[in-house]
């Protein structure tokens, strides 16, 4: 009982640790997502951004070189013009100076569209030197378009030599500083996005290995614990089955008990009030012959006689319920014989024995065991199965004793006889504990209006006290349930 109280205690710090264990598992696991899952957003933001950023980077840099060639053409254009204008007839200057004017407005709206993307002092520097050149450039370009004929003549050659040339090549070469200075300036932002790129892969590197390290932190957690907590099942396993071994040492005891105490009684029987009874009928004929009463006065003593010859069969046949003597001189099969006749007279029930190979003695607590199963078997079958017949299998097999019982009675469904533990009765649960008492085997099978079977196997040779161990549960067939009716 105090291994018992023992191990009941012992169940309730695992129930009541498994409550912290799994918030903490939970929390672990959790917080384990969350990373996941913040590092993926985090990731995905900083891509989009990086994206967006190269995307811009990229954008602005063809816009740049967009604007700049077109001030490239636009000047290309107006030198082609004056040329144009100094070679065509007279009368149409009007439209050189509208063309001129065009390609200056052009040149101008690049100018101030270009303006807004400068983002550097060297390139605001070189920018300002490139519209002071265009602005000149124009100032000079413009007047040629208005000459007459005498000074496209004398001047032309020395205007497009000394001013529109040289200042359109000091166009060109500032435009070409500034693509120069836009390239560098796009290569460096192109630098730094691969540097965020790099940083972003580092971060997701970092952030990898903290989630994988605090994974499998928790990880080695959850596997020290279950560790522990299958070490405390199997040491619950271990009191579990040491406490079984005693109850079954228990319930042999008990039963040993109960045979000498029924051996007892029926001794007691036979011998004290079996033998005073029969005292009593002697003197009970020897008074009678003494006194010769007359007819009235010896049918008195005839139905004393009558009641004393039948106390006393009472007696005897409670003296052999309780323990046949025959069991110890003759054996089982001829105290199965002897039970089965008495029990067909009693309840009406046609008996049969059908024995193989049982023709050396078994052991006495395995005969003993035997015929107390059949005994309640053939009980509950008188009680519970409106049986016509029964029928009784004894066999010997190499290494154990079978023994089965069956009748042609109502029969019942197993399962649902069963499924109440508190309908299974004493006389089911006694077979079963004689069963398991020798490491042995019990089986019932039912099918309602087909009868019942029971089936015990034990060993031949009982287990020695040494090599004692706990002997293997009880085999109940799925769908099976007391023959009997489990009382």
């Amino acid at each position: 009982m105090g291994r018992r109280h023992r191990a009941d205690q012992g169940g309730g710090p695992d129930n009541d640790a498994r409550r912290p264990i799994r918030g903490v598992l939970l929390v672990g696991f959790g917080l384990v997502l969350v990373l996941w899952l913040a590092s993926g957003v985090d990731l995905v933001r900083r891509m989009t951004d990086v994206q967006n950023t190269a995307a811009d980077v990229s954008a602005r840099f063809n816009r740049r070189e967009q604007l700049l060639g077109a001030v490239r053409l636009e000047v290309q254009r107006g030198s082609i013009f004056v040329r144009d204008a100094l070679l065509d007839v007279p009368g149409t200057a009007d439209y050189y100076r509208g063309e001129l004017g065009q390609a200056e407005a052009s040149t101008n709206r690049a100018l101030e569209q270009y303006d807004a993307l400068i983002d550097s002092p060297d390139e605001r520097r070189t920018f300002d030197q490139l519209r002071t050149e265009v602005r000149e450039y124009w100032q000079a370009l413009l007047p040629v378009a208005s000459w007459d004929t005498g000074q496209r003549a004398t001047r032309a050659r020395d205007v497009l030599r000394d001013a529109i040339i040289p200042r359109r090549r000091t166009v060109i070469s500032i435009s070409n500083r500034i693509l120069s200075l836009n390239r560098d300036a796009y290569e460096e932002q192109q630098a730094q996005v691969a540097g965020i790129y790099a940083a972003m892969r580092r971060r997701v590197w970092q952030t990898s290995v903290a989630v994988l390290a605090l994974g499998i932190a928790v990880a080695l957690f959850a596997i020290r614990y279950a560790g522990r907590l299958e070490g405390r099942i199997q040491r619950q396993r271990l009191r579990e089955r040491e406490n079984a071994r005693d109850l079954q040492r228990l319930s042999a005891k008990l039963v040993h008990a109960q045979e000498e105490e029924r051996r007892s009684i029926a001794r007691e029987l036979h011998d004290e009030i079996g033998q005073a009874l029969t005292a009593i009928k002697v003197e009970l004929v020897m008074v009678e012959r003494a006194i010769k009463p007359e007819a009235r006065t010896r049918n008195v003593f005839g139905e004393a006689r009558a009641i004393t010859d039948h106390a006393l069969q009472t007696v005897r046949d409670l003296s052999q319920l309780l323990h046949p003597p025959l069991l110890d001189d003759m054996g089982l099969p001829a105290t199965l014989e002897w039970y089965l006749r008495g029990f067909a007279g009693r309840t009406g029930i046609t008996t049969d024995l059908v024995q193989q190979g049982v023709e050396e003695r078994l052991a006495a607590e395995i005969e003993v065991s035997l015929y107390r199963i059949a005994q309640e078997a053939l009980t509950n079958v008188a009680r519970h199965a409106g049986a016509r017949s029964c029928r009784v299998y004894l066999q010997r097999l190499p290494q154990t004793v079978l023994l089965t019982v069956e009748d042609d009675g109502k029969g019942f469904d197993v399962r649902q006889a069963t499924a109440s533990q508190s309908r299974q009765g004493m006389g089911l649960l006694g077979i079963q504990e004689r069963a398991a008492g020798f490491g042995g085997t019990f089986r019932l099978e039912s099918t309602p209006g087909k009868g019942t079977r029971l089936t015990v196997e034990v060993p031949a040779l009982p287990p020695s006290h040494d090599d004692e161990k706990a002997a293997s549960e009880v085999e109940q067939v799925p769908g099976s349930a007391g023959q009997h009716g489990v009382q």
